[in-house]
């Protein structure tokens, strides 16, 4: 597994839009963590055709090692995964350019109604859980735990908030910094939403990316920085990051496998989502694909540094999703 965990994020740092085109020589079956049984049967179909993905930047390490690790076993599908952001994707699936989105955030009422006015049908899959990472520095030696109050006085529209020491007097007197996503991110939605009360809502100067590689370089390189992005692009670069514990009025409480499984990292704790266009399910390298994506999704999630489902969320995905065949 370590192979595919070093392709994963070989493929995150390197490419914003990636497609998939080179055949894997390694025999799946010899590794026993994946589920074989789309992949090994003597009468698997012969799939060909092109599946398009785009969307979060959050999902994007799960949905490009399921594309990848399919590819293995069925080299002539094409799986260009795009990092276009949540709302970026949005737009694109709702008028039918994708065949699945990538989501950190639930489809928006008004997103419905394009996709409806365009004759899209969808279901809403969910993949795995995620923690919002916040992070400094990995020199910073003053702080490792911020209240939600204190994120929302650094974060919240209209904050004059610019040193350290304006946050807590106990701080050095040292010029904050901010990194974040972009409007287009489900995770800068979701983020603006439980700290500042509505999404969206934020101050303006800030440095934001779709790309949260641009923010890990942004913050690994500046000292008096702050930031915020998911939890598996924290783990991916935690030698070069400081990750701050929250404290919502239970304590402080970092991310991690547990804390964000049980819901007690509160309240950066979040699902994330896949989108499926129903019409292209009938096609059968989409159901297949799909499908592999589910039997496997505890170990993609895992794999991307996300934390996996219950079995039975991924068994429930897949019932649904066998309704469109």
């Amino acid at each position: 597994m370590k192979k595919y965990k070093k392709l994963i994020i070989l493929i995150i740092f390197s490419v914003f839009v990636l497609t998939i085109a080179c055949e894997s020589d390694e025999d799946l079956s010899s590794n026993s963590s994946f589920n074989s049984n789309t992949m090994s049967s003597s009468n698997k179909p012969e799939l060909s055709g092109t599946i398009e993905i785009d969307g979060s930047s959050t999902v994007f390490p799960i949905s490009v090692a399921a594309a990848e690790i399919f590819r293995e076993e069925y080299s002539k599908v094409q799986i260009p995964v795009g990092i276009s952001g949540t709302g970026g994707g949005m737009k694109r699936f709702v008028i039918g350019e994708t065949t699945i989105t990538n989501a950190s955030r639930p489809i928006r009422d008004k997103e419905v109604e394009i996709a409806k006015e365009n004759g899209i049908e969808f279901t809403e899959l969910t993949v795995a859980f995620d923690g919002l990472s916040v992070i400094v520095n990995k020199n910073n030696d003053w702080v490792d735990c911020l209240t939600t109050d204190e994120l929302n006085l650094i974060w919240d529209q209209g904050s004059t908030v610019n040193n350290w020491n304006q946050v807590r007097p106990s701080f050095p007197d040292k010029e904050i910094s901010l990194y974040g996503p972009g409007t287009d991110s489900g995770t800068f939605d979701y983020f603006t939403e439980v700290i500042n009360g509505k999404e969206g809502k934020t101050r303006a100067d800030f440095t934001p990316s779709e790309d949260d590689n641009v923010l890990v370089i942004g913050v690994s390189g500046d000292l008096g920085s702050l930031g915020y992005f998911g939890y598996a692009y924290y783990v991916q670069n935690k030698d070069k990051l400081g990750l701050l514990r929250i404290d919502s009025g239970s304590g402080c409480i970092g991310p991690s496998d547990e804390t964000i499984n049980n819901s007690s990292y509160s309240p950066l704790s979040r699902p994330l989502f896949i989108y499926v266009n129903n019409a292209e399910v009938k096609k059968d390298e989409v159901y297949e694909f799909i499908k592999f994506y589910l039997e496997n999704g505890a170990m993609l999630a895992s794999e991307g540094g996300y934390v996996a489902l219950p079995p039975s969320m991924y068994s429930d995905g897949l019932e649904e999703i066998s309704k469109y065949r």
